[in-house]
């Protein structure tokens, strides 16, 4: 029997569990294997910046600015605030002309640990830059730029930006525009929620598109999988997986429990999503997906073991437990 749960145990007792729902489909949009509930639906939150990156390749607008195939990486990340990437943010708003005060994201402290402790110690509060959405609220600005649409109020509803963002995930996810759900997301554009395997059918046909070397889907799935550490950061697991599996897989996270990977060679992708929002729960539950589709090795997933398998730890940095995948798949077969 199909079932996606993580097991937390303190000591050698089973103390919580995540349920997790997770849809396997391949490029012709055929569901190949689930867990839980495949038509479990949820806001695909920071999951899907990869197909909203597609306008500005598709529409010339990278070009039109210059982006560097890194910048193209953090137009679809959730980065971690490293200096890297605010001098990259930095470098794309000078492109468009743009200041930093038309980016529609607020600040917040930097996802990243070293990051955050070194503004901290500096005294230096954190900007709208360091927001983990700057590179795609930088990209739509540009594609605002581009088109002559206004950009005041990109992030909105109704605003030209927004309905080209919500018909290219419809494309990709093969479904009606008009009956995706919509709300705000925790950076202030819009998000849509999808069933997982509809939000599956997205990221597996993303991946064959790539994998026939359509434009924007193979550069952008390069730009990702040659610059993971753009496409998160320092030991997050969207770059650390992208870097082991060595172009094969790119990987995105999605706020709320949920994650996504493209595999391009197989024209497979994953959607899951922890139903509890635990996103402790979600890495576990990627990376033993990836394992039971063979898509990662053993040797591979040995690699990746502080995020299949992490610590829980106490207040004095102790090990007191940890989390464990037990991911059963149901196959579907023609």
């Amino acid at each position: 029997m199909a079932e996606a749960v993580i097991e937390v145990r303190r000591g050698d007792t089973l103390e919580s569990l995540h349920h997790v729902h997770i849809a396997v489909v391949d490029g012709h949009g055929r569901l190949r294997a689930h867990a839980g509930d495949p038509g479990f639906i949820a806001f695909a939150r920071s999951a899907i910046k990869p197909m909203q990156t597609v306008p500005l390749v598709e529409d010339g607008v990278a070009d039109r600015f210059g982006f560097s195939e890194a910048e193209v990486a953090l137009c679809c990340a959730s980065h971690s605030g490293e200096p890297r990437h605010v001098a990259a943010v930095d470098a794309m708003l000078r492109k468009v002309g743009a200041m930093e005060d038309a980016l529609a994201c607020g600040p917040h402290e930097p996802l990243g640990r070293q990051a955050a402790q070194d503004l901290a110690r500096q005294r230096v509060e954190p900007t709208r830059v360091h927001n983990n959405c700057s590179g795609k609220h930088t990209g739509m600005l540009a594609l605002a730029r581009a088109h002559g649409w206004p950009l005041t109020g990109y992030h909105e509803a109704g605003h030209p930006v927004q309905e080209r963002m919500q018909k290219e995930l419809a494309r990709w996810a093969e479904v009606d525009a008009d009956d995706l759900e919509t709300a705000v997301d925790g950076c202030g554009v819009v998000t849509f929620a999808l069933p997982m395997d509809r939000l599956a059918r997205a990221f597996a046909r993303f991946a064959a598109a790539a994998r026939r070397g359509d434009d924007a889907p193979a550069r952008i799935v390069q730009a990702m999988t040659r610059n993971p550490e753009y496409v998160a950061g320092t030991e997050r697991l969207c770059t650390e997986l992208m870097r082991v599996a060595r172009g094969r897989i790119f990987a995105k996270v999605g706020a709320e429990g949920v994650y996504c990977a493209g595999v391009p060679g197989a024209e497979l992708g994953i959607a899951l999503k922890v139903e509890d929002g635990a996103v402790r729960a979600a890495e576990p539950a990627l990376i033993a997906t990836l394992k039971a589709l063979a898509v990662l090795s053993d040797d591979e997933v040995a690699d990746l073991a502080r995020f299949a398998e992490p610590d829980i730890t106490n207040t004095r940095g102790e090990q007191v437990g940890m989390l464990r995948a037990r991911i059963r798949l149901e196959a579907h077969h023609e």
